[in-house]
């Protein structure tokens, strides 16, 4: 941890702790809970599961579209005013659950609640963290996402104790509670946009006379990094890769519940978010070592081989050990797409760069869920859909390989 003169603590370590606990709201309340709500709104409201897996897909689209809207806007507007309006709408379509019982309004709540989550999600916060942060980036990466996986430890087993007892009525408004009051108010006090805001520059020196030169002229131009192979390999690799992630995750809990219960169920989802919060700081201990290009189709290589455990794994305790393994992989493959695009153009216009390319990528994200939703109700169960992930997760990998130079 970077220690200022005077024996103070490098502020930006504060603003990846309310960074972490922004995206411990947000997965834990969307992401992860995706699966939950999926569940609930097939065995509540009698939604096919191909149906509810198609409104998920909606939510990564409109998560993705948001994403680079919020790209755009974030050199020219206060990054924590997005992601505090963000949040507050976000919050409003929580609250909806409670009254959807037809399909165009569970893919308008997925719609919403995606343009909202892009708002607040990875787009601003890793773009936030990648400006405080220059030689201590992967650390400081893995340190703030660890709010995904505890997300999923701690919020998302609530949340569907929540609906388990009190259905999806009762439930909602507390829901959409919770995550209005564990965004708003630390983005409000602690974060700030740039380092220079509190006079300090990435990862703690003091910050430079004006005219000499700020974190904005660090790094490649938008239109320069569009153009590369390595931003086209890396946008292909990861609809793939996250493709086949986010849609296990989607099902991982109706996976569960066929093949044991409901307890085994909230259990499994656990494990995942409590092994991805092991595989991140490993990871970013890993990186600080490793190149990033190096561990990308690594960390995707375990992915395919955990998936294909699960594909498999009948018994709940092979169930459990397989989500485990699984879950070792996700924390860093989700990560490693802003790593690869930090080091590879740099911060200068990073928010652009990333939310162009993680929405190329969403076509494999949104289309994941929704094509292991079609192969389960097609086969008759999630053997084949997990196998077709494991695939996914293969080819990859495989086109991190190949992806060629970066720009820089």
């Amino acid at each position: 941890m970077t220690i200022q003169s005077g024996g103070r603590i490098f502020y930006g370590w504060y603003v990846v702790v309310a960074i972490g606990v922004t995206l411990t709201v947000g997965s834990g309340l969307t992401f992860y809970n995706l699966s939950v709500l999926l569940d609930a709104f097939v065995r509540e409201r009698g939604f096919p599961v191909s149906v509810a897996s198609g409104a998920v897909a909606c939510f990564f689209v409109a998560t993705g579209v948001s994403g680079v809207g919020v790209g755009v806007l974030i050199n020219r507007i206060d990054a924590r005013l997005l992601i505090i309006a963000s949040a507050a709408a976000g919050a409003l379509a929580l609250a909806s659950v409670a009254y959807l019982t037809v399909p165009w309004q569970l893919y308008a709540f997925h719609v919403a609640l995606g343009l909202c989550y892009g708002g607040c999600g990875l787009v601003p916060t890793t773009t936030i963290v990648s400006r405080w942060f220059t030689v201590r980036r992967p650390l400081a990466m893995a340190v703030a996402s660890l709010g995904l996986s505890l997300g999923g430890i701690v919020l998302t087993p609530l949340a569907a104790l929540m609906i388990r007892h009190w259905g999806l009525a009762g439930a909602a408004h507390w829901i959409a509670l919770m995550f209005l009051i564990g965004v708003v108010p630390l983005n409000a006090l602690v974060v700030r946009a740039w380092p220079q805001d509190v006079g300090l520059q990435p990862d703690g020196a003091p910050a430079p006379p004006s005219g000499n030169g700020t974190l904005e002229s660090s790094g490649v131009l938008f239109a320069q990094a569009r153009r590369s192979r390595f931003f086209l390999a890396v946008a292909l690799a990861y609809m793939f890769a996250s493709g086949a992630q986010v849609g296990a995750i989607m099902h991982l809990y109706r996976l569960a519940v066929d093949r044991a219960d409901l307890d085994v169920a909230a259990l499994a989802v656990a494990v995942v978010a409590g092994a991805s919060v092991v595989g991140r700081l490993a990871g970013g201990w890993m990186m600080q070592t490793v190149k990033v290009r190096t561990f990308a189709p690594l960390i995707m290589a375990v992915q395919s081989a955990a998936l294909s455990f699960l594909a498999v794994a009948h018994s709940s305790a092979a169930f459990i050990v397989s989500a485990g393994v699984f879950g070792l992989s996700i924390g860093n493959v989700l990560i490693l797409q802003s790593l690869l695009l930090a080091d590879a153009f740099g911060a200068r216009d990073y928010g652009r760069i990333y939310s162009m390319n993680q929405l190329i990528s969403m076509v494999g994200v949104a289309g994941g869920p929704a094509l292991m939703g079609i192969i389960y109700d097609a086969s008759g169960g999630y053997a084949l859909p997990y196998i077709a992930a494991a695939i996914a997760s293969l080819v990859g990998g495989l086109i991190v390989l190949l992806g060629g130079r970066s720009r820089r």
